[in-house]
């Protein structure tokens, strides 16, 4: 090899511990929502309505994992390594059960077909690292992640989220206010609101209760910033907001095509 030649490197996948069998059929959905770049972005997107079958052998296989886990104190859970391809195919979110996983300090969420996170996972208070790396359908998380105060690392396929800073895509578009006469908050439409229910606040953690005030906001939580959606139950919650990351929308706001995001930075 000539001095001028570039050494080879052989770089190891840190994840191939984090994939389950292949199986029986996809395990997840395609997904091109938010589109791959500035020339394919969409003008308008759209919560994926996908509702979650609590029925399906998959559900009730992960919530049988999580009281595994909770029982032996396990610090890593990687819980779609042990669920077949048609199972993971299943989850389209996590389990409110997640809350009790408080010793849980890596979360494993790779490959997976999650469509949103449910606000319990801001119970997880011992989390330091978080990967749904390559969960191509998340395309934003909850507000209430920013409670995991001791999360410093992430592994995030950034290219799928709402407002990214490589070519900026829309949010969906969000109702400012709904008044409980509007909707029933515990029975709601996860294609309208992110959600099948909102009961709580993202900010103060009381009730959502006369009304439902709904926001985005980017912040930097372990080493990514993500589009994080604020369910709050007052707009007196909604000015507690802390200051978006720099280089993002400077405002909390409802998303929609009318928003003017800074220039993408490819």
């Amino acid at each position: 090899m000539g001095p001028d030649e570039i050494t080879p490197q052989l770089f190891p996948n840190r994840f191939a511990d984090a994939v389950g069998p292949s199986a029986g059929g996809p395990a997840r959905d395609r997904c091109q929502c938010v589109g791959h770049s500035v020339a394919t972005r969409p003008e308008t997107v759209s919560f994926h309505g996908d509702r979650q079958d609590t029925e399906a052998a998959g559900w009730q296989h992960l919530l049988a994992l999580i009281d595994e886990a909770v029982a032996d104190g396990r610090t890593v859970f990687k819980p779609f390594v042990d669920l077949s391809a048609p199972e993971r195919r299943q989850i389209v979110t996590l389990p409110s059960a997640i809350a009790r996983l408080a010793a849980v300090k890596h979360l494993v969420l790779y490959g997976t077909n999650l469509v949103r996170i449910p606000p319990e996972i801001g119970a997880m208070t011992s989390l330091e690292v978080f990967e749904p790396y390559t969960s191509h359908r998340l395309h934003w998380y909850p507000y209430e992640l920013t409670r995991c105060a001791r999360l410093a690392d992430s592994t995030v396929s950034t290219r799928v989220l709402y407002g990214n800073f490589k070519f900026r895509p829309p949010f969906p578009k969000l109702r400012p206010v709904t008044g409980v006469g509007e909707a029933d908050f515990a029975a709601l439409d996860p294609g309208v609101w992110g959600a099948d229910a909102v009961r709580t606040c993202s900010i103060c953690d009381g009730p959502v209760q006369g009304e439902l005030h709904q926001v985005w906001i980017s912040r930097p939580v372990g080493t990514d910033v993500l589009p994080f959606l604020v369910n709050a139950c007052s707009a007196a919650c909604v000015a507690t907001l802390p200051e978006p990351h720099p280089g993002y929308f400077p405002t909390p706001h409802t998303g929609g095509p009318d928003i003017v995001q800074p220039a993408a930075r490819q």
